[in-house]
């Protein structure tokens, strides 16, 4: 196996990381990926406009308190100096990874320049990554798609100038914006960068299995994997792969009991973290993960419709009661 991997002064415990997806790498989903063997986690995307740092969701994410391993935070935006201070500020709160979004294609973000859009504009990543790693004394990594479109996938050139600028690592989504989530993620242009720069670079997109993480290192190159999707109702991936990559082995599947207690260890952490009325809402998506067989769909539908703490418990715990009974 590889060296571990290495962010700055920070040595990872393992090549596994969760992907920053905003609305789900929520503080409660990243200290369970940790339990479950992730090496690191990266925060939901902030924005770095400061107008908008005082809303209920700005808070929540740039709280850093009860964070179980490395605090990496993930900043988006456009203006150079506004996502300096943003990580600055993220820095005195406790930051000790800044992580730059340039691989967001949601339009809301990309209509602004920021996300995957600045990846039109070499110049303009060059001036943000200088800016920013000049602004504060802790690494700064990024994350990034192979292009904005696939006839111009120029994620070498980015990866090159990420580089030169003094990025600590680099994350690169095998997709370009134009491809959103759709078709398959393709890693030769990851492979391509690996070839072309020295940083650390880590590989992302459709790794959804022990087998296809131990594909995607050996075809890339790669320093290690980045797991969004398929961590979705399934924190454990990180353990299953570990293992695996270190085993050749696959481990037994996850049994009744363990779900069980991971979903509600999980419910607890949502219910903490946002209160009755957004915890319950949060805690139908995550269950809808967890559950998305089709035979569990009339269970996953009269879940949505329960309002408090007490009825999504008593309703979850009986529902596991009925599969161990059955």
């Amino acid at each position: 196996m590889k060296p571990k991997m290495q962010i700055g002064p920070y040595q990872l415990t393992n090549q596994l990381i969760v992907a920053p997806m905003a609305g789900v790498t929520d503080q409660a989903f990243r200290n369970l990926c940790l339990q479950h063997g992730a090496a690191m986690a990266v925060s939901e995307m902030l924005s770095s406009n400061p107008d908008v740092w005082d809303t209920d969701k700005s808070r929540q994410r740039m709280l850093h308190s009860g964070e179980q391993g490395l605090r990496s935070v993930q900043i988006a935006g456009a203006d150079p100096e506004l996502i300096a201070r943003a990580a600055q500020f993220n820095v005195e709160q406790g930051a000790q990874i800044i992580d730059i979004n340039m691989g967001c294609p949601a339009k809301k973000v990309n209509k602004k320049l920021a996300g995957s859009a600045l990846l039109q504009d070499p110049e303009l990543v060059r001036k943000i990554l200088q800016t920013v790693i000049a602004a504060v004394e802790v690494p700064v990594t990024l994350k990034i798609r192979t292009g904005w479109v696939p006839e111009q996938r120029n994620g070498v050139q980015i990866a090159q100038i990420a580089e030169n600028c003094g990025i600590a690592a680099l994350a690169v989504h095998g997709r370009t914006r134009q491809c959103m989530y759709k078709g398959e993620a393709e890693y030769d242009t990851i492979k391509a960068i690996k070839s072309n720069v020295s940083i650390p670079v880590i590989a992302n997109g459709d790794i959804d299995s022990p087998e296809k993480a131990q594909y995607v290192l050996d075809y890339t190159g790669a320093d290690a994997l980045m797991i969004g999707r398929g961590a979705q109702g399934r924190p454990w991936i990180f353990r299953e792969i570990q293992h695996y990559l270190e085993t050749g082995n696959t481990l037994a599947p996850v049994d009744i009991q363990t779900k069980r207690q991971v979903m509600l260890d999980h419910l607890t952490q949502l219910y903490a973290l946002y209160g009755e009325y957004k915890g319950v809402r949060f805690a139908r998506k995550h269950v809808g993960w967890y559950l998305d067989q089709e035979a569990q769909r009339s269970f996953r539908a009269g879940f949505n419709q329960l309002e408090t703490v007490a009825e999504q418990r008593s309703t979850l715990e009986r529902y596991f009661d009925e599969l161990v009974k059955n």
